[in-house]
């Protein structure tokens, strides 16, 4: 009978030390306003003690839209996490400061805190297109409360083309900015600064076709990250500036759940407690929704991941349940 009370004893123990898991669902987010969450970007305010998803609202169920109208006219959505990143809220749209009424485009946020403020890095596009033939541009905005974005410049890149900022520290002081220049191949450049105002231009970080790239320090390495359009092309580098290619990409392969079935496109990657965890995006395209409608495919939602270092270089698996925990930096 002791014996029996001990195990008892032992096992409760064994219950309240190990942390439940909560698998995060599938899709993690989707937009209720036109179901089109993609291009996340996400940061924790201490002030409401929450993570804050930023992201590119696409107009998926924009009625009678020609071409490609339905990626233009797009706001920045919110979404706010209270568990860690594990579920998600829609919160409205940012209140961005720069252009008016519907005639202008968001794309692709990139926030940071930077200084005592936070700063945003988005792309513009000047208008409603039914194509992708017009320009863009990046502009930086900073707000004090996550919510209101006040215009603080343009980024001048040396490019009319240029899309999809990140914002990486160096190490030996000061930032610098990746991006995609159409003009040249869609390339990924970069760009540095000392201040976040005046940028010089550095050169080509990434040959190879993409946008999209993220960077983060994880497991001694610097990783960039950027949709290829065939998954999540993956480089490692040691100083920022020379990057080695990972053979194989992430998130080529579509996943088997519901609203997971295409490749991965567009991430954020949040390394938190020594693991990191990838926001991507996947279009609805091999839903079965989509067998009769032939606008289902516009739609996209934000699915995690979480990413593993294994013999140097980076694995996702899709299909392995997540349980996200991103603490307070």
């Amino acid at each position: 009978m002791v014996l029996h009370k001990l195990t008892l004893v032992a096992l409760l123990l064994t219950a309240i030390a190990t942390p439940s898991f909560a698998e995060a669902p599938k899709p993690l987010f989707r937009d209720p306003v036109f179901d089109g969450a993609a291009d996340a970007s996400l940061v924790y305010d201490p002030a409401g003690q929450q993570w804050v998803m930023f992201y590119t609202n696409r107009r998926a169920t924009l009625a009678g839209a020609q071409g490609v109208e339905w990626v233009h006219g797009t706001r920045i959505g919110r979404a706010v996490s209270k568990d860690g990143g594990n579920s998600w809220t829609y919160d409205g749209t940012a209140d961005i400061r720069y252009g008016s009424g519907e005639n202008i485009t968001y794309w692709a946020p990139n926030v940071e805190y930077i200084g005592g403020q936070w700063h945003m890095f988005l792309t513009i596009v000047p208008g409603v297109f039914k194509d992708w033939n017009a320009s863009r541009e990046i502009v930086h905005l900073i707000s004090r409360d996550l919510k209101v974005w006040d215009f603080a410049g343009k980024v001048d890149l040396g490019s009319d083309r240029v899309i999809d900022a990140a914002v990486h520290r160096l190490p030996g002081g000061g930032w610098r900015l990746w991006y995609k220049d159409e003009r040249d191949g869609s390339a990924t450049h970069y760009a540095d600064s000392k201040d976040l105002k005046t940028w010089t231009h550095g050169g080509v970080a990434v040959k190879t076709r993409g946008e999209g790239p993220q960077i983060i320090e994880w497991q001694g390495w610097y990783w960039l990250i950027m949709d290829a359009w065939d998954g999540l092309g993956v480089y490692r580098s040691k100083d920022l500036t020379n990057w080695e290619h990972q053979p194989d990409n992430l998130l080529k392969q579509p996943g088997s759940a519901l609203t997971d079935r295409a490749k991965g496109g567009h991430p954020d990657v949040v390394v938190s407690g020594g693991r990191a965890f990838m926001f991507y995006f996947v279009q609805q395209g091999g839903e079965p929704e989509a067998a009769n409608d032939p606008t289902w495919q516009r739609r996209s939602v934000i699915q995690v991941a979480e990413l593993r270092f294994q013999d140097g270089w980076l694995t996702a698996d899709r299909e392995a349940p997540v349980d996200v925990r991103l603490l307070p930096p």
